[in-house]
């Protein structure tokens, strides 16, 4: 009776008749589900799994509000420190390792760990970890092996190929392992500061300003591009940080709206700007979310740099930690961020689904007209359309069987074991002798990529057939076509020799100068790269894109 009295009285009336709360909805199904358990634990024949069947029903409740919001189990709550802070609870050897036929291989020594000062290198076959046999482990088991604290010895016993010795035995000691959020800075071409943040964790702001200070220092550099592209974001904080050295003390660079109006927050730059007008450009592109959306959209709704790209993923939403019982954690989206021009940027509005449950981007009719600064349109939903637009070049699907079955990889592997050195990574291009040896490095017919040619050939031949016009002359007509757009991989190697060498120069400039040494490659052909310099050395031009007068 006690009950009843209470769900009366937060009864909600309506022209339809008295509809139960929201609370008394959310008590009575916990109610139901709580009885269930019960239920199940008291009769059901054979013996439940709670853990399983409680993390599975977790999930599945966690899944009608957004992809977001997550909980991590006591066992799991490191993984989130270790995303927010980049810092591993463990120690190890510091290298990347991949599987294949059964066996484990060093993919790639991070720079300055462990694993890259013993002499480690990518190819290496790794069979023995300790007194335990690996060489038919996969790397997951390899990997846990390598684990450990932080300090301690392991010992890695390797088959190097292509060279005389091949198996070689390093001691090596753990360290601590942590993801760096600025993998490469550098001056390029004389003039242009380059800082390339891959995510923004609790250091981003000070490894940033570490680049920015080397610059001020520097007076050839003229104009800065900060690369924010495949950056999923991170911590907000660290966003705020790093506008502050471009924008005024003060400057408000967003404000964050929850369910409760009352508590909507204004983050202000806090410090004074290192760079508060030098000609800055940020690339952006579908993989900046989050905080490098923050970022980006707060440089642009202030006219404060040329967003340079294509358009960003669309994340407008605030995650926060909430503590669980038994050490558990939630981590949900408490609030909505919006750029200093008042929009939204969040592409996907996962309150409103469709009928199967999947939720539709904001289609471009439906977003509204903001202004900048400086009165330029921008747009919310849908995420940040870049200033100036740039097409990304598309991987053939040749290169990609290449990558994929590694006879790039295992071309490099042997570059890098039969060679000392190579130019510096700025420097460093294949030859047209090293392209003809890896060519030769495997047998072309056993590609296995696309054939555009022979599967347009086939729906000829089918719509043909369809349609009725496969008569025994149309028939010969294809037969005669057939041999000369049939696919010849010896053929398509020379006419993709430009992409495909791109991608062996970054492959094999790792092996000798890490991860930076890939990215430098990369930056040598970069079309952003390219557009950012040319627009921020013609002021006029970078001007009138920012709509300000002269």
């Amino acid at each position: 009776m006690g009950f009843l009295l209470t769900a009366m009285s937060v009864v909600a009336q309506s022209p339809d008749g008295p509809k139960p709360a929201h609370d008394v909805s959310v008590s009575r199904n916990l109610a139901t589900f709580n009885s269930i358990v019960k239920e199940l634990e008291l009769n059901y024949v054979d013996t439940i799994r709670p853990k399983e069947a409680f993390e599975a029903a977790i999930g599945a409740f966690l899944s009608t509000v957004d992809p977001y919001t997550e909980y991590y189990s006591a066992d799991e709550r490191n993984d989130l420190t270790q995303i927010t802070t980049g810092q591993y609870d463990y120690g190890g050897i510091g290298s990347y390792i991949m599987q294949r036929d059964g066996s484990s291989y060093i993919s790639g020594p991070r720079q300055g760990a462990p694993a890259a000062k013993a002499g480690l290198r990518s190819g290496d076959k790794i069979i023995r970890v300790d007194s335990v046999d690996t060489s038919n482990m996969g790397s997951e088991k390899v990997s846990s092996l390598l684990r450990g604290l932080s300090g301690t010895p392991v010992t890695v016993t390797v088959v190097r190929p292509f060279v005389e010795d091949s198996i070689l035995t390093f001691n090596i000691v753990r360290g601590k392992l942590s993801d760096p959020s600025v993998p490469y800075w550098g001056v390029i071409d004389g003039n242009t500061g380059y800082i390339r943040l891959t995510q923004f964790l609790a250091d981003s702001g000070k490894d940033v300003y570490e680049a920015l200070k080397a610059f001020k220092a520097n007076p050839d550099v003229t104009q800065i591009v900060l690369d924010l592209r495949s950056n999923g974001g991170g911590l907000l904080e660290q966003a705020v940080d790093i506008l502050g050295n471009f924008l005024p003390k003060g400057t408000e660079v967003l404000r964050t709206k929850g369910k409760d109006a009352n508590l909507e927050k204004i983050y202000k730059t806090t410090k004074t700007p290192i760079f508060p007008d030098i000609p800055l450009a940020v690339l952006i592109d579908g993989g900046s979310a989050s905080s490098s959306e923050i970022t980006a959209g707060a440089i642009q709704d202030l006219d404060r740099g040329v967003l340079i790209g294509s358009r960003s993923f669309g994340k407008g939403l605030v995650q926060s930690t909430r503590p669980l019982p038994f050490e558990g954690l939630l981590k949900v989206t408490v609030a909505k961020y919006y750029t200093p021009s008042g929009r939204l940027i969040q592409a996907l509005d996962y309150s409103h689904r469709n009928p199967d449950g999947s939720v539709a981007r904001t289609p471009d009719s439906l977003t509204n007209v903001f202004h900048t600064a400086a009165g330029r349109e921008v747009r919310d939903g849908g995420g940040l359309t870049p200033d100036v637009t740039v097409e990304w070049d598309k991987v053939s699907s040749l290169l990609y069987n290449l990558v994929t079955t590694n006879k790039i990889f295992d071309y490099a592997t042997k570059y890098a074991n039969t060679h000392d050195s190579i130019p510096g990574a700025w420097e460093f291009e294949i030859t047209d002798e090293m392209y003809e040896q890896f060519k030769q490095s495997f047998d072309p017919t056993t590609l296995n990529y696309d054939k555009n040619l022979d599967m347009l050939l086939k729906q000829l031949r089918e719509t043909a057939q369809a349609e009725g016009y496969m008569t025994s002359a149309t028939e010969a007509a294809i037969d005669s076509l057939a041999p000369l757009l049939s696919n010849n991989p010896s053929l398509d190697l020379d006419n993709k020799k430009e992409e495909i060498s791109e991608y062996i120069t970054g492959e094999i400039a790792e092996r000798y100068y890490f991860e930076p040494g890939r990215l430098i490659q990369s930056l040598k052909r970069d079309k952003a790269l390219q557009t950012a310099k040319e627009i921020l050395s013609d002021r006029e031009k970078l001007n009138t894109i920012l709509g300000k007068k002269k």
